[in-house]
């Protein structure tokens, strides 16, 4: 009877010792409505954080115990909606120019014009004047903008001016004489001069690889290095600023960025964003070898700077007429758009690059681009041997059917942006027809195929906002809202679903599923909370929605009001 007392007692004494060392937290959330995107704890109220990670996920009450008054931050979410942080698959992120022109959402061409001559009256003659996401499908007369527009307020001055998409640019006429661009100048391969159907001259929109043929390099600039610099700087403290803002806790960059820049920037204690910066494709095996040692340094092991994937494109967009499509756009029957190379040297570069064991990425829009990409890494599989590369289609926009179920057979990412639909959709079915539109921004379909999906925006193509996204994936409706149930609403998801893809979707993408974009013990702490209930809000009152903390490696990096 003894034994069994001083048994009791010890394990008495065991059972108040672990209660007095309950591990203490240096942040907590609590009265939130937790959306954990954990399918085995799909809900909680609260979140404990310790350094950089999540310790504990539960009630408020279990989570208020572990508060150690006078050190750890407490946040009271007040029944908001707790999410982890947006994680970007395909953003084109890098320092923001304070004086480029933007034309996002311009539907009278005369704006253009009006804002040029606005900014060469502040510019010296010769400086480069940019601007851009200007799209011809908003204009009321829905036709090319020519270099007219520009060259009666810009005769001293280089102008370009990007399409939204990226795929097309619009210069003035002093940029096509210092490039040497005429009515005789040929059409690179993967690229259009578009030229005047009487005259002949070049109208000033260039596609493609043909913005290749602008010269800039001898334009003025009467800044210093040292202003240059600090300007640049500048930039990319902007860029960091929207991004916390937005809620945006991870950056997936779609090719090559300055990987000197973000590390200054996390030395300074500045870099708010996780970021993962890739290469451009190649079969050059010098190359490949130079990326491997790059990849040495910034492994896929770390968390905040790494190596991503080799990026290439197969083809343009369907707003610029240039996607790679196996027939004739509808709208346009002399082109089925353009290949950015042969297929032959395209797969070479994709089988080589696998066989090094690089994850690769490629820019695909046209039924064609698709069929042609899959196809690639399908080779590469029967080359190389099948292993876990997690290939990324970038974009997926315009599928054959018979194409969807090959991504999760493949093990290929759908990487896709959702506010393309939503932008491209006024023009999209007049561009390719109904018939081909049935494969069109098709995230349900492939979804239910078991296709792994990643979501983004392919900013500055589109913006940044998550929000955005978040409804274009749930609507599939203009953003100014409309009637009835969307663009093929059969293609809609839910809002659970969307927020999933663009947080543990995104993480599975970059091999991250394991320690990032769920909110679990673990796991790292990038944990947003917004000021609506994405859940339940009307579908009009999803893009209102703004992020009021934005969490990064345990640490308030964004607080709405301050």
């Amino acid at each position: 009877m003894k034994n069994i007392i001083i048994s009791l007692s010890i394990i008495t004494m065991i059972i108040a010792g672990s209660c007095t060392k309950t591990e203490k937290a240096d942040l907590v959330i609590i009265n939130g409505k937790v959306l954990t995107i954990d399918d085995k704890n799909p809900t909680a109220e609260a979140i404990a954080v310790k350094g950089e990670i999540v310790i504990a996920v539960g009630s408020t009450a279990k989570i208020s115990g572990m508060i150690q008054e006078g050190s750890t931050k407490v946040i009271d979410a007040g029944g908001r909606l707790v999410i982890p942080g947006f994680n970007d698959a395909h953003v084109h992120f890098g320092p923001l120019d304070p004086d480029y022109i933007e034309l996002r959402y311009t539907t009278d061409p005369s704006v253009i014009t009006e804002k040029i001559k606005t900014q060469v009256a502040r510019s010296k003659p010769g400086e480069l004047i940019r601007g851009g996401h200007w799209e011809h499908e908003m204009f009321t007369d829905k036709k090319w903008p020519t270099k007219e527009l520009l060259d009666k307020v810009s005769p001293d001055n280089p102008v370009i001016l990007n399409r939204a998409d990226g795929h097309s640019v619009l210069v003035n006429t002093y940029v096509l004489k210092a490039s040497g661009i005429t009515k005789n100048t040929p059409d690179p391969f993967g690229g259009e001069i578009q030229k005047d159907p009487v005259t002949g001259e070049p109208t000033g929109i260039l596609k493609e690889n043909a913005e290749g043929l602008v010269k800039t390099g001898e334009v003025k600039s009467e800044r210093t290095a040292e202003e240059e610099n600090t300007r640049l700087w500048q930039g990319y403290l902007l860029a960091m600023k929207e991004a916390r803002e937005l809620g945006v806790t991870s950056i997936q960059v779609p090719g090559s960025a300055d990987f000197e820049a973000y590390e200054k920037l996390q030395k300074d204690g500045q870099l708010t964003s996780r970021i993962d910066i890739g290469k451009s494709l190649t079969a050059d095996t010098l190359l490949l070898k130079k990326y491997l040692d790059i990849e040495k340094k910034f492994p896929k092991e770390g968390n905040w700077i790494r190596f991503g994937y080799l990026k290439a494109f197969i083809d343009g967009t369907i707003g610029s007429g240039t996607a790679l499509m196996f027939e004739p756009f509808s709208d346009n029957p002399g082109t089925s758009g353009l290949a950015m190379m042969p297929y032959e040297v395209f797969e070479n570069m994709v089988v080589t690059a696998d066989k090094y064991g690089f994850q690769i990425g490629v820019h695909s829009i046209g039924d064609k681009g698709n069929n042609w990409t899959l196809n690639a890494y399908e080779k590469a599989q029967q080359a190389n041997g099948k292993r876990d590369s997690r290939h990324r289609d970038e974009h997926a926009q315009t599928l054959l059917l018979s194409d969807i179920p090959r991504f999760a057979q493949l093990g290929v990412i759908a990487s896709m942006q959702p506010t393309h639909c939503i932008s491209d959709k006024k023009f999209c079915e007049k561009r390719i027809g109904a018939e081909r539109v049935k494969g069109a921004y098709a995230w349900k379909s492939l979804a239910d195929a078991g296709a792994n999906l990643a979501f983004g925006t392919d900013y500055q193509v589109e913006p940044l906002n998550p929000m955005e996204g978040l409804y274009a994936a749930v609507t599939r409706k203009d953003r100014l809202g409309e009637d009835g149930e969307g663009w093929y609403p059969y293609q809609k998801i839910k809002m659970q679903e969307a927020i999933k893809y663009y947080t543990l979707g995104s993480a599975y993408a970059q091999f991250m599923e394991n320690r990032k974009g769920m909110i679990k013990a673990g796991f790292l702490a990038d944990i947003v909370i917004t000021d609506k209930d994405l859940l339940t809000i009307p579908e009009n009152e999803i893009m209102k929605t703004k992020v009021d903390f934005t969490i990064t490696g345990g640490k308030v990096v964004y607080t709405s009001g301050q």
